[in-house]
């Protein structure tokens, strides 16, 4: 016989209040039941009920693997807006609002894939991340090993999801304050991320990125601005091909004939995920460059491009063509101060 309903949140007291959408839901006290609805129930109430509800009565085989293949593509469904909504979340700066997400997102990913797969990790680093981000550092190691036993138990994982590992166990260990640990992580993630992608691709960025800011506040301000060249240069180089490629697809199909039947939109071959990741890592770097003793006006107009360009790729044509502005106005700069010294400028044929 089942006891009675723990809560959805917290799962450790009994749950007297239930929500009045679903009916599937159960809450400790006002307070659980407004974070989780804040968090994720909103987005997913109403995509519950076929989920979690009785489950129709099937009168043949085929009726009954249909009937599970629409519930398994529910579930998934589930699992990838939860897992955004948390993303998001963490992105915003709110690790306290994506806990109940990414814990509903570990939910439904351990009954669809079962509770050792590889489809767990990400949810698990990204749960270790919100954590730590909220000061739970106990409960965020916690999620890193459960990732890590995952990762260690498969041999066939991928370079890529190790190096996603060992960037959460280095920030972690950043979090810690252990810095030379964080550094060790960091570099195994940079070695991973380059055997899966390859030296010059933007998902190396991110391990130098975060050993850049090491190295910055430990005041070793060459490494860290070698690093943090080295980062605004990987992305600039990435965006510029992005852009030409989007540009090249812009020109093919206003030259290709107006009866043709190709109505698909251009995609500008950025991921939400990367377009993310760009913008918070370049303006990080830019905030460097723009002060204190990294200062570099041809530095920040190589960050100031890359970002018109996110913009650019996002649609975000006012910005785009702001950080544009200010990044010839730095170009100036630079051009100036090499004339200043009495150095010749470098020019191209």
């Amino acid at each position: 016989m089942a006891g009675p309903p723990r809560c959805e949140l917290c799962g450790a007291r009994a749950a007297p209040l239930r929500c009045p959408g679903c009916r599937l839901t159960y809450y400790c006290d006002v307070s659980h039941q407004r974070t989780d609805w804040i968090s994720i129930h909103g987005h997913i109430c109403h995509l519950l009920i076929p989920v979690l509800g009785p489950q129709p009565c099937f009168h043949s085989e085929k009726d009954r693997k249909d009937g599970k293949e629409q519930l398994l593509r529910r579930q998934e469904s589930l699992i990838a807006v939860a897992l955004s909504t948390a993303q998001g979340f963490v992105w915003a700066g709110k690790p306290l609002k994506a806990i109940p997400a990414a814990l509903q997102a570990l939910r439904f990913s351990s009954q669809v894939f079962g509770s050792d797969s590889l489809q767990l990790v990400p949810i698990f680093l990204l749960l270790a991340e919100a954590s730590a981000g909220t000061g739970r550092l106990r409960q965020a190691a916690k999620y890193l090993s459960q990732a890590q036993w995952i990762v260690l138990q498969t041999p066939d994982c991928s370079a890529a999801l190790q190096s996603k590992l060992y960037r959460g166990l280095g920030l972690f260990s950043i979090a810690e304050g252990n810095l030379d640990q964080a550094l060790y992580h960091l570099a195994n993630d940079v070695y991973l991320a380059t055997a899966e992608f390859g030296l010059n691709s933007v998902e190396v960025s991110g391990g130098y990125f975060h050993m850049a800011n090491i190295f910055f506040h430990q005041n070793k301000m060459d490494t860290a601005n070698s690093l943090y060249t080295e980062v605004s240069s990987l992305w600039h180089d990435w965006l510029l091909s992005s852009l030409q490629g989007h540009q090249r697809m812009l020109r093919a199909r206003a030259e290709a004939s107006p009866f043709s039947e190709d109505e698909e939109d251009v995609k500008d071959g950025m991921t939400e995920a990367q377009r993310e990741e760009g913008m918070q890592v370049l303006w990080a770097v830019l905030k460097v460059r723009e002060q204190g003793p990294l200062q570099h006006p041809g530095e920040t107009a190589r960050v100031l491009h890359a970002l018109a360009m996110i913009h650019y790729l996002g649609l975000d044509l006012a910005k785009s063509i702001h950080r544009a502005g200010n990044s010839c106005i730095h170009a100036v700069l630079d051009f100036g101060g090499i004339q200043a010294k009495g150095e010749e400028p470098t020019t191209t044929d």
